[in-house]
């Protein structure tokens, strides 16, 4: 098969390996789209996502046809549709033509939706349904929401308004994102444009001049330290993107905050399949009832060096506008 390989001097290139087998637990699946991540350019770099690669062949979600399946595999078969968020659990990452996956972390890809747009949501998906549970809000709690305009931020976004919550403001950087933002029903009063306004006075302004029950932090660094400023007593505190500063973690400290810290990856390391299961299986009801929608997606282009270098570029400088980025890999 073909696939996209991470070199020794971090540069990619196209070659040809062999098709991975399924073991016994395994599907092997025709990758026909895969969703691209920062943490894909994060884990060329110099930091610690470098801990994540596990494969030369990076990418951590994708959609497929299912074309061999191990002895032990009994709820999917060959010729079914399904996404997936593999992470470090496949046998080898999503920028080439197959993959072998355990089967429990695969399911069913919505009906309504193409492969394109199914292959953005795992990864997006699977972090804003973990956000959106463990903040444990009710539709009363005040919400204030930095970056919610990026992948995440879209879905969870969704999941607020498909739950009936409007008590909410959210951070934004550029008209693109505002516009995204006002397509998915959030309100020109709910949206700071951090570029022209401050955002810790204008969210005080638009919540009467009261702290928030919860913040959701998408940005991470600085932004991160406002985030924390504007909780309350006691408020919880949604991490998403493992960049607060030692400074804000002193504001939550001071504040006796609840700090969840959101991750997929711990559940593949423990190997609790059934969290990646169970999330998507929800994501696809949600999808296919129409209570949400799917993400916006770019196709960058297809299986080739120049499509991962142009999309992780984008990627690092955040010039998504909004969009989730996607390969086509193969047509059916």
């Amino acid at each position: 098969m073909k696939a996209i390989v991470l070199q020794e001097n971090r540069e990619f290139k196209l070659e040809t390996v062999e098709i991975p087998l399924p073991e016994s637990h395994q599907i092997q699946v025709r990758i026909m789209a895969s969703g691209f991540n920062p943490i894909d350019y994060q884990m060329t770099e110099n930091g610690s996502e470098r801990k994540l690669i596990h494969s030369p062949i990076l990418g951590r979600e994708f959609s497929g046809i299912v074309t061999a399946v191990g002895a032990e595999v009994t709820r999917l078969k060959i010729g079914d549709s399904v996404f997936c968020g593999s992470g470090s659990m496949g046998s080898n990452g999503t920028y080439a033509e197959y993959i072998c996956v355990p089967e429990n972390i695969a399911v069913m890809k919505p009906q309504n939706i193409s492969f394109e747009a199914a292959a953005g949501i795992p990864s997006a998906g699977l972090t804003a349904l973990q956000a959106f549970k463990r903040m444990n809000a009710s539709v009363a709690n005040s919400i204030v929401i930095t970056g919610a305009a990026g992948g995440v931020g879209n879905i969870f976004i969704k999941l607020l308004i498909a739950k009936g919550f409007t008590n909410f403001v959210v951070t934004a950087g550029n008209e693109e994102s505002i516009t995204s933002l006002l397509h998915l029903g959030v309100k020109q009063d709910q949206i700071i444009n951090y570029k022209k306004d401050d955002i810790y006075e204008t969210a005080l302004a638009l919540n009467k001049k009261q702290k928030f029950d919860i913040a959701v932090d998408l940005v991470g660094n600085q932004v991160a330290e406002i985030a924390a400023q504007l909780l309350k007593i006691n408020g919880v505190y949604v991490d998403v993107t493992n960049f607060s500063t030692a400074e804000a973690r002193g504001i939550l400290f001071s504040k006796g905050a609840t700090i969840h810290n959101i991750s997929n990856y711990a559940y593949g390391i423990e190997k609790q399949y059934d969290y990646y299961k169970n999330g998507l299986t929800e994501l696809s009801h949600l999808l296919e009832n129409e209570l949400i929608s799917p993400p916006n997606i770019s196709i960058v282009g297809e299986l080739d060096t120049e499509t991962v270098t142009k999309a992780l570029t984008i990627l690092r400088e955040n010039k998504t506008g909004g969009r989730k980025l996607i390969m086509q890999i193969n047509k059916k």
